[in-house]
């Protein structure tokens, strides 16, 4: 899942939280990079679900 880069940066993925729940078929992810010192918790962004084809909230998943 999260890959080691330069310093505190983390690579991670963020999957959407919406799809899960209706059922569609296929997953949006997003890869992504974080500051682990900044950011300790999970992160949240709104982003494009091409599945949904409208702007979901995706959660970084372990």
């Amino acid at each position: 899942m999260a890959k080691k880069a330069k310093g505190n940066r983390v690579q991670v993925i963020l999957e959407c939280t919406e799809q899960k729940e209706s059922g569609v078929a296929g997953m949006s992810r997003y890869i992504t990079t974080k500051n682990r010192k900044n950011t300790a918790n999970r992160m949240e962004l709104k982003k494009y679900n091409p599945y949904l084809k409208k702007v979901t909230l995706h959660r970084e998943i372990k």
